[in-house]
């Protein structure tokens, strides 16, 4: 899939953008994520931290999750924003996989420098998808 540099970085923006809105008390590492459908809807998600650590949500599978909850299954790209750029954690690759592992995955740093760009496959090598269920 071609994405062009302003799509890129409009992607990360809107990412860096929500992640202004994380509840992070704990661990002080806001994360946002903006992901775009393959009918070009965008949904943007945050890290929301709990006392009860298990309990956290990750930016990526909040963003996966509204984007589901609105009938979309289909993506094209995510973007990932952290104060480090910092890479997804297996709970969200895992997520991220079980909807395509041709999903290209933007990763960049607070300042909206692009640090990686590769696919959820790269990310994962070997995942488990719905297809290793039949």
């Amino acid at each position: 899939m071609n994405i062009t540099n302003e799509e890129r970085q409009t992607l990360i923006n809107l990412a860096n953008e929500a992640r202004q809105h994380a509840y992070v008390p704990y661990s002080n590492y806001p994360v946002g994520a903006s992901i775009r459908t393959k009918s070009g809807r965008i949904y943007t998600g945050v890290n929301i931290e709990n006392a009860a650590y298990p309990h956290t949500m990750c930016a990526e599978r909040v963003a996966i999750f509204k984007a589901v909850s609105e009938g979309e299954t289909e993506f094209e790209v995510i973007a990932v924003v952290t104060n480090n750029g910092g890479s997804p954690c297996g709970g969200c690759r895992q997520v991220m996989s079980e909807f395509g592992l041709d999903t290209v995955v933007l990763i960049a740093d607070g300042d909206e420098n692009l640090q990686k760009e590769l696919t959820v496959s790269e990310l994962l090598p070997e995942a488990f998808t719905p297809a290793h269920l039949l």
